[in-house]
């Protein structure tokens, strides 16, 4: 017969919270009324028969299980490019008990690499440094590569690690709204198929759509007057053949400066019409270079000499910094010997030289190598026409009081570089994340949004994507065992963030986690001040500033890339208003220890014969972790070379 224990009264009684989900009679009922019967329990884990004590069981199931036990984590991913990808790696790696969903819109993944198909698209960073720093690929066929190999890379790093599994191709997020009460979002998607549409749920939600993939037409009237073929760097037709037209190309950002060269050999002549002038220079010591067997056959098998080549050039990217601040000596000497570069391959020419050399400092706008860009603008078959279009006619586009007919019309003219979301995203109170974002784009470190709880974005507003390496920025390597802590190259600095709150959430009882109004305008306030002295408030139009001259700065970080990888080791959880399922302690479980349930651990591990443990203090963690005191910095470099040719740090 089974034997209960007489109930107290209920002043002798702890009273639970008002937090807590149980009621006071439940309570009484499970803490003083378990039955001892002859038939152990079952382990609410295993669903096998358990004596109380036994493999972790404690009796009282209240209180679940042991410390830190890692509760279902269901997670949606809009986009499947490099940001995306590399979440999905790094969840993979290091997470169980999870369910990922990627959604992407297009047919493929790779995000801009597959959206981006022009005439010369390619990856204007050496390729050796434009990998995840754990995944180097060693027979990129040149320093810099067209976009079906980058795409190549990122298609075979999925199959590679079966990151395909989570992956939903042509499924567009049209819009996620949150759920307070239970702690959700309710993600709506679009099959750009079938049309059809489907709903899901999810507890932490993370936007890797991207900045630059919302392309646009540019505002200029009568372009759907235009009777030649029109076509767009973003959506560009390669079935139209080029051959013996004539080609109107507008702008010269990335994309133009990469059309251009592209197409010559093959089109009959060229208008490019340039609104702005631009910095055109190639990076220090790699210049375009197809490598040769040898070299390829060296970076395969001769160990040491592709790591070496990759972080020879990451280091000499992440000594830049002092460039982009106003009056420093690097920007000074650079603004000089670039202008002496570009006017010598505009081979003198005054008028070309006036039109596309700035006045204004180095860097200011985004810089690009552009190969053989300006040497081709000085071929015959091409002319340049600065300065605002008119309008665009049947026959081509008139200019200055002047028409200019063209077979054919390529609008270089980029994206929609707003940080306003593509679709509504609706947090707390269902603020939408379209409208608190349409004046001026504040952020939380570049990561996450104001009012919208568990949720994150990559490469979000302030964040490093011009002052360093950009797939550093999506990632940076930590270890919590500095001993063991090796420095590559700097990992997924933002990626790993997410997982850190994924994390705490997955562990400690956590519902929402939301950045504080308060942190999110003191982030804005810091960047501002930053801002105020560097180079890129100087008198150049930037969609670094909205696309303005005298705008805000809102798509840069305040500091260098490395300094954004040292700010993102750390959670500054003081800065988040944290809500948790119950009682904030409920993390503490039932009192047994996950390492007393590993029957394959060391249960004195903490024993040693000397003290190897982490340091305590951000200083030291730092220095373990960069190998501080194992390099010499060589001198600061001269930025000419003995033969008198100048090659810029970016």
């Amino acid at each position: 017969m089974a034997r209960t224990t007489a109930i107290p009264a209920t002043s002798e009684l702890y009273i639970p919270s008002r937090k807590s989900n149980v009621s006071i009679k439940e309570n009484i009922l499970q803490t003083h009324s378990l039955p001892q019967v002859d038939t152990p329990p079952k382990s609410p884990v295993s669903g096998t028969p358990q004596r109380n004590g036994e493999n972790g069981y404690y009796r009282n199931e209240e209180l679940g299980g042991p410390i830190h036990s890692e509760r279902q984590l269901d997670i949606i991913v809009i986009g499947a490019g490099a940001s995306g990808l590399c979440l999905a790696y790094k969840l993979q790696r290091s997470f169980s008990n999870f369910s990922l969903t990627m959604y992407e819109k297009n047919p493929d993944i790779s995000g801009t690499w597959y959206e981006n198909r022009y005439p010369g698209c390619a990856c204007d960073v050496p390729a050796h440094n434009y990998v995840f720093s754990w995944e180097p690929k060693k027979d990129w066929s040149a320093v810099y590569v067209g976009n079906e190999e980058i795409k190549s890379y990122f298609k075979g790093f999925a199959a590679k690690y079966d990151l395909n599994r989570y992956i939903r191709v042509n499924q567009q997020v049209v819009e996620a709204a949150w759920d307070d009460p239970t702690g959700k979002w309710t993600v709506k998607v679009r099959n750009n198929a079938t049309g059809a549409a489907t709903e899901r749920t999810c507890d932490i939600l993370v936007n890797a759509s991207g900045i630059l993939n919302n392309w646009k037409w540019p505002d200029i009237s009568g372009l759907d007057t235009f009777r030649g073929k029109l076509l767009h760097s973003a959506n560009y037709d390669n079935s139209y053949e080029l051959t013996g037209k004539h080609v109107g190309l507008i702008g010269n950002g990335s994309s133009g400066i990469q059309i251009l060269p592209a197409i010559h050999p093959k089109v009959k002549a060229v208008t490019t019409f340039l609104r702005t002038p631009t910095w055109v220079t190639l990076l220090q010591g790699f210049e375009q270079h197809k490598y040769s067997q040898q070299e390829l056959e060296e970076f395969a098998t001769k160990e040491g000499t592709l790591l070496a080549w990759r972080k020879d050039a990451e280091s000499n990217v992440n000594k830049i910094y002092t460039m982009f601040l106003n009056g420093s000596k690097m920007q000074e000497s650079t603004f000089k010997q670039v202008r002496g570069q570009m006017q010598t391959k505009l081979k003198n020419d005054v008028d070309l030289q006036e039109t596309l050399i700035p006045q204004w400092g180095f860097g200011c706008r985004r810089m690009t190598p552009g190969i053989n860009y300006l040497e081709t603008l000085c071929e015959d078959n091409f002319e340049v026409v600065f300065g605002s279009i008119d309008k665009i006619t049947p026959d081509g586009l008139c200019a200055q009081g002047r028409e200019y007919p063209v077979d054919v019309l390529i609008c270089a003219t980029g994206f929609d570089t707003s940080f306003r979301p593509r679709f509504p995203i609706l947090g707390r109170k269902g603020q939408n994340l379209q409208y608190l974002w349409s004046v001026e784009a504040h952020s939380y470190m570049g990561v996450a949004a104001p009012e919208q709880p568990n949720y994150f974005h990559f490469l979000g507003p302030n964040c490093p994507i011009g002052s360093g390496p950009l797939v550093g920025a999506i990632g940076e390597y930590s270890r919590s065992k500095c001993k063991d802590c090796r420095a590559d190259i700097p990992l997924e600095a933002q990626a790993d963030y997410i997982l850190r709150w994924c994390d705490r959430w997955q562990t400690e009882n956590i519902q929402s986690f939301t950045p504080k109004h308060d942190a999110v305008e003191d982030f804005a306030e810091h960047t501002d001040l930053f801002m105020r002295d560097t180079i890129w408030k100087s008198g150049c139009r930037s969609w670094y500033k909205s696309n303005t001259i005298d705008g805000r700065v809102s798509a840069l970080w305040p500091g260098s890339s490395l300094h954004y990888f040292e700010a993102m080791q750390y959670l500054r959880a003081d800065d988040f208003e944290v809500v948790y399922k119950g009682n904030r302690f409920a993390w503490l479980g039932n009192g047994f220890s996950q390492t007393e349930l590993d029957k394959t651990c060391d249960l004195a591990y903490y024993i040693r014969e000397s003290d190897d443990s982490a340091f305590l203090s951000k200083g030291k963690q730092r220095q373990v972790l960069t190998k501080s005191g194992t390099v010499v910095q060589e001198p600061e470099p001269q930025l000419v070379d003995e033969d008198g040719e100048w090659r810029a740090w970016c």
